[in-house]
């Protein structure tokens, strides 16, 4: 692969400190020993759930970049969540996907989860032996939370959770998963019919299909659960009964749209570097293809999105480390960053013509790969929905501001004496 951005470029440094450089250089160096050389395996083998990069991200403690020391994270923050994210997309954004898959639910454990749970749940996130799923998505209902159909019964101290879920991230890795389902009778809102459970991959009556590969990202799992009156006990319970729709709607906005934009982004990247490293070495009139203007228009507006989107991501990751509200700057990432990264690799596919039709190409590859950075954590439909409520100063819930700003989570045990 065509060599990306080896150092931070200039533009990014009002949001990045020096542990910053340092996660980013060592990003990078982990993507080009480990990963680069299993990504041609991981195409070449679509069927195949790749858990070996897994494996090795998990051993860094990647996973819980964002989970407080206390609990055995590396406690640096959502900016470090994105370098991370960012970089290895350069090189898969199928090893992206795995990286940030886990790190929404482990966002929605931090905000919503007791002490307790936290002590339970995320020191195995952070020494790499548990990954975890958030599971939302349903077959007919989509992404429209209000539709979920799974529900949970109460049965003395546990609950019987039946339904199924689809478009699951890491389904086939995780050994526990965040599942939303209904606890309240017909009628009732959805801001207080709905609750979010943890439920252990290894609990009877939770089915995984088998791996069914997608048009990209070959080796990240993005299945299918089935619960047939899956049996939870009351504490597994995150957050309060009724508070389902705030534990979806804040992650999907806190860490699914941010990590989205930063797969783009990676992904972007690599379509720009990939393209002009083609045109420099195609000859063309005593020169090579890249020094003809009506080329370098196309590239230079290819370069024109892909600053804009850097920018765009790390703003809105730096406001949230910050405690400031954001809520619309992490969605616009997430829009315009794909919507852009969607742009360059079309513009790339027709700047490389029949060559990029090539199968064993890099290029298809990433064309493929940032079709999947639109559906989840919402359509582009969606976004522009939600920036139009902050256009027209509509009072909906800053996610941001009411959770990105408590330290409650990073302190200790409050009820200890």
């Amino acid at each position: 692969m065509p060599a990306t951005t080896a150092t931070p470029p200039p533009a990014l440094r009002p949001y990045l400190a020096a542990r910053h450089e340092l996660l980013w250089h060592e990003a990078d160096a982990f993507a080009a020993e480990h990963i680069a050389p299993r990504a041609v395996r991981m195409e070449a083998a679509p069927g195949r759930v790749e858990s070996k990069v897994a494996d090795l991200m998990a051993a860094r403690g990647w996973f819980a970049v964002t989970v407080p020391a206390a609990f055995g994270g590396l406690g640096a923050g959502n900016v470090a969540k994105t370098v991370l994210i960012h970089r290895i997309a350069c090189v898969s954004a199928a090893a992206a996907a795995i990286l940030q898959a886990t790190l929404i639910p482990v966002g929605a454990l931090l905000h919503f989860a007791t002490y307790e749970q936290k002590g339970r749940w995320l020191p195995g996130v952070a020494d790499g032996s548990l990954l975890l799923s958030i599971a939302v998505t349903e077959p007919t209902a989509g992404g429209h939370i209000g539709g979920i159909e799974t529900t949970a019964e109460k049965a003395g101290n546990h609950w019987l959770i039946t339904g199924s879920k689809i478009h699951i991230g890491n389904s086939h890795l995780a050994g526990a998963h965040l599942v939303i389902a209904r606890t309240a009778e017909a009628g009732v809102r959805t801001s207080q019919a709905l609750t979010a459970f943890m439920v252990e991959s290894d609990r009877h009556g939770l089915c995984v299909p088998a791996h069914r590969p997608g048009l990209g990202l070959h080796g990240f799992s993005a299945g299918r659960l089935d619960l047939d009156h899956v049996r939870v006990p009351v504490d597994n319970v995150i957050g309060e009964i009724g508070q389902g729709l705030s534990v979806a709607q804040s992650s999907s906005i806190l860490y699914g749209r941010p990590n989205l934009a930063a797969v783009s982004l990676g992904i972007h990247e690599a379509v720009a570097a990939t393209t002009t490293s083609y045109l420099k070495a195609r000859p063309r009139y005593r020169g090579a293809l890249s020094d003809l203007p009506v080329l370098r228009d196309r590239v230079g507006d290819m370069e024109a999105r892909l600053r804009a989107a850097r920018i765009l991501a790390y703003q809105a990751v730096h406001l949230l480390d910050q405690g400031l509200s954001c809520d619309a700057d992490l969605i616009n990432a997430k829009y315009l960053g794909h919507q852009w990264a969607m742009k360059s690799a079309q513009d790339a596919m027709e700047l490389h013509g029949a060559h990029a039709l090539d199968r064993e190409y890099l290029l298809q590859r990433l064309w493929r790969d940032i079709q999947h950075t639109h559906p989840p954590a919402g359509t582009g439909e969606v976004q522009r929905i939600r920036l139009s409520d902050a256009a027209f100063d509509d009072d909906h819930i800053q996610w941001s501001e009411r959770l990105a700003a408590e330290t409650a989570w990073a302190q200790p045990d409050p009820t200890a004496a």
